[in-house]
């Protein structure tokens, strides 16, 4: 293995933008892609055989078969002297607070320049944040906040009764008090006690809201 050079492992299920892009960062003389993965099954077989060759992960958050996150805390756990800086097109903030708490350098956009995938790399590579320091805050503060956000979800799940849960999956189906009464077998009025007492412990306005609350949450159907 050449020596001095930063050893890669890139992880992305598009070949036709991940072998293109590993064949540019090789143009690089200080870096050496040393294994590349479409998958988080390919990537953990991969790393039985080359986890002490490996320098820098770059990883897409989109994989076939899980969520690259998974890959970037292993990754921390397993081989912590590798540093990982994640490439994706996912917009989706809180996505990328996940990937930072679970041990990401930084995030990098695949619409980026690749002389800014290029630097991300070598700043990883130094122990250094691959994205500016502001912005890693803010991710950490969205990661607390989402924290938080679902201990208060799950705590208010917890006061639900059986009937309460039952009632909120059909309301998420979009079911009138009658309909739902008549699919619990249970009356009209039954049926309205219910979800007036659901509106006040979900601190919501209106059924819709509940119904998205649910489908949101995972209960009922989003269909």
């Amino acid at each position: 293995m050449t020596t001095g050079r930063i050893r890669l492992l890139f992880v992305d299920d598009h070949a036709a933008f991940r072998v293109p892009l590993a064949i540019l960062l090789e143009h690089e003389s200080y870096l050496l892609v040393v294994g590349q993965a479409g998958s988080l099954a390919e990537s953990r077989a991969l790393l039985r055989d080359i986890a002490g060759q490996i320098d820098v992960a770059l990883v897409d958050l989109q994989l076939p078969d899980g969520d690259g996150v998974a890959l970037v805390h292993e990754l921390r756990v397993e081989n912590p002297d590798v540093q990982t800086v994640v490439l994706t097109a996912d917009k989706e903030p809180i996505r990328h607070a996940s990937a930072i708490e679970a041990g990401a350098a930084g995030v990098i956009s695949k619409s980026a320049h690749p002389q800014e995938i290029v630097a991300a790399i070598r700043r990883a590579r130094s122990g250094e944040l691959a994205q500016p320091a502001h912005e890693i805050v803010a991710l950490l503060r969205l990661a607390g906040a989402e924290r938080e956000r679902t201990r208060e979800v799950q705590a208010t799940l917890e006061h639900l009764t059986p009937r309460e849960r039952e009632v909120l999956a059909l309301l998420a189906e979009g079911l009138d008090n009658k309909a739902i009464a008549e699919r619990l077998f249970i009356s009209a009025e039954t049926a309205r006690a219910h979800v007036v007492r659901l509106l006040a412990k979900l601190n919501v306005e209106s059924r819709l809201q509940a119904g998205i609350f649910a489908i949101r949450h995972g209960i009922g159907s989003s269909k």
